[in-house]
């Protein structure tokens, strides 16, 4: 295997959880299974296993069409001529519970006796799923697919209750973990949020009509004009009235995850109100605050670290250039090279610039180092290519502490920062030096109160109390690894005993 060889790795780096897009056009103009199909392409850096469209023209039963890919493979003209209707609601995935398989692949379908046919798109991961559906099972209820978001669906039908809205409100409440999700009947689209709003959603205006999207690089895709973000607990109701808002439950406790602002998000969504592209160059001001070096080029690993080395090379009066080059059209691939190609250093993802690099001291900016798999050739990519020395800045904190709410993560043993010190990373990767952000330098490139956002892989501190974890395949019988078991046991009790109710809206 040759040392600098990068095809041989799954992408080290944490993977995007869903998409999810939802669209009301009141006067029965629009083309809302295309627009979806368009909002989706936006969001398509959220989740690239498969993707969905489900719409309705008030009739019974709901038009959908699911199937696995990326979102410009999976529909042609034929799909969205079928897909009729002013209702519309699409999904992008990425595995976090379940398996990468079609009958996993959302919109889900769901039908009450007496209302009948409910479609659910889900981004987030509830960690009581497991729980949730062995109740359901007891109780008779089958089960097409090994998803949380099938038994989100399933357990709204069976709660009481002689609406839709009225099974969501009090179904929803009995979930742990996080969900943002488009819901859509014959009548009504729902967009709900979990009350720590850990996973985005927010909305827009259309022309007449209603725009729901995981970010709003989404709705100004489809030339929507964003209204602002969906509130943690908040519900939204889109029908023949209109839009009106209604809730779930408060807590005084909220939870956005930190890495949507690090790695999630595209760099032109804006998220409670800050631009994604400026908070990442502010954490790149902070990290060269923090870890200052003598260096003669800055350079980032594309693309998602681009906004931060400029920041970093901006703060440290280092000048900023490309060095790297990545192969933007690869995506994954499942026919890897044989031995002989690595030997002869094949390389997918990544080029180097040499004239860039040749007897340079260089600083490499990235977002993050998951499992330390990739990090260690791209190091040696850039000293075949003539880098005198390579000192790596990560504008994130070290990452110690898997995800449980979404995104689909190492355990705790393949986490490297868990398992070395930094000096220990440093040598592993092959730099010269290597500089974390800090906990408090992420915050303040944040600039939102303390206490708003999840940063348990850095801290521990998990917003949800878990008493045991799963793999992301538990609902399919896989067992779980013992060394993930009771991660936070020590906290006492449940999601919903936790919650501290302050009252409706």
């Amino acid at each position: 295997m040759n040392e600098y060889d990068l095809s041989q790795f799954e992408d080290d780096k944490l993977h995007e959880e869903c998409g999810v897009f939802g669209i009301y056009d009141p006067q029965h103009e629009l083309d809302v299974a295309r627009l979806t199909f368009f909002g989706l392409y936006a969001l398509q850096h959220r989740g690239q296993e498969s993707a969905g469209i489900a719409t309705t023209d008030g009739s019974p039963q709901l038009k959908v069409r699911t199937h696995m890919g990326l979102v410009a493979q999976s529909f042609g003209e034929e799909d969205l001529q079928q897909l009729s209707g002013h209702l519309a609601i699409g999904h992008t995935r990425y595995s976090t519970t379940g398996s990468s398989v079609v009958a996993n692949a959302q919109p889900l379908v769901v039908r009450d006796p007496v209302l009948g046919e409910m479609a659910i798109a889900h981004n987030g991961n509830v960690v009581n799923a497991h729980y949730l559906r062995s109740e359901l099972d007891e109780q008779g209820y089958k089960f097409n697919c090994t998803t949380d978001s099938e038994v989100i669906g399933k357990l709204i039908v069976d709660t009481p209750g002689a609406t839709w809205l009225a099974k969501i409100k009090a179904a929803l409440p009995r979930l742990s973990g996080a969900y943002s999700l488009v819901i859509l009947t014959p009548a009504a689209l729902y967009a709900v949020r979990d009350p720590l709003g850990v996973r985005p959603l927010c909305f827009g205006r259309l022309g007449e009509g209603w725009v729901v999207a995981s970010e709003s690089c989404a709705l100004q895709t489809v030339g929507a004009e964003t209204e602002r973000e969906v509130d943690p607990g908040e519900i939204l109701i889109l029908d023949e009235n209109g839009l009106h808002s209604d809730s779930l439950l408060r807590v005084e406790r909220k939870a956005l995850c930190s890495f949507e602002y690090i790695y999630f998000a595209r760099p032109d969504s804006v998220i409670n109100g800050k631009s994604v592209y400026m908070v990442r160059q502010q954490m790149g001001r902070i990290l060269a605050q923090e870890h200052p070096v003598a260096a003669d080029v800055v350079i980032p690993v594309p693309d998602s670290a681009w906004p931060a080395a400029i920041g970093f090379a901006q703060e440290a009066g280092i000048p900023f250039a490309e060095g790297l080059v990545k192969n933007r059209y690869i995506g994954r691939t499942f026919i890897q090279p044989n031995q002989q190609l690595r030997s002869q250093g094949v390389a997918l993802k990544f080029n180097t610039l040499p004239e860039v690099l040749r007897g340079k001291r260089v600083v490499v900016v990235d977002d993050s180092i998951v499992r330390g798999t990739t990090t260690p050739p791209i190091v040696a990519l850039l000293r075949k290519a003539g880098a005198k020395e390579i000192h790596v800045r990560i504008h994130s904190p070290a990452m110690l502490n898997p995800c449980y709410l979404g995104v689909d993560t190492a355990t705790r043993k393949e986490l490297i920062a868990a398992n070395m010190t930094v000096d220990q990373i440093r040598q592993h990767i092959g730099a010269d030096s290597l500089g974390y952000l800090s906990i408090p330098g992420l915050q303040r490139a944040v600039g939102l109160p303390h206490n708003t956002h999840c940063m348990a892989c850095f801290n521990g501190d998990y917003p949800v109390s878990l008493k045991f974890t799963t793999s992301k395949l538990a609902l399919e019988g896989a067992r779980e690894d013992p060394e993930e078991i009771d991660v936070v046991g020590q906290r006492e009790q449940e999601l919903s005993e936790a919650l501290t109710l302050v009252g409706s809206r």
